[in-house]
C-alpha cells in the first residue's frame, strides 16, 4: 500500500476520534469521497493499526444509530424556518 494512502487512513481515523465527526464530514474536511473515508476505516486501517481502527468504527457506528434522529431534527428545521 501506498505510504500517503496509509498516512491518510491514519488521519482519517484520528480526525473523526477527535472531532466525534460523521463520513461525510470527515470527506468533506480531507478533499474524498465519503467511499473513500468508508474503505479507509473499514478495510485499509484494520490492516495498520486495528486498534485505531477499532476507536475509529465505535465512533462512526455511534453516528450511524444516531442519523435518523438527526435528520429528523434537520426536516424539522427546514419547515420551521419554510413557514416564517
Amino acid at each position: 500500500m501506498k505510504d500517503y494512502i496509509e498516512e491518510r487512513a491514519i488521519g482519517i481515523a484520528n480526525y473523526i476520534i477527535d472531532n466525534n465527526a460523521t463520513v461525510r464530514q470527515t470527506a468533506k474536511a480531507f478533499g474524498v469521497s465519503k467511499s473513500t473515508v468508508h474503505k479507509d476505516v473499514t478495510d485499509r486501517l484494520v490492516q495498520i493499526n486495528p486498534a485505531l481502527a477499532t476507536q475509529a468504527r465505535k465512533v462512526l457506528d455511534v453516528n450511524k444509530s444516531e442519523r435518523h434522529i438527526r435528520g429528523g431534527l434537520a426536516t424539522k428545521e427546514k419547515y420551521l424556518h419554510k413557514g416564517q
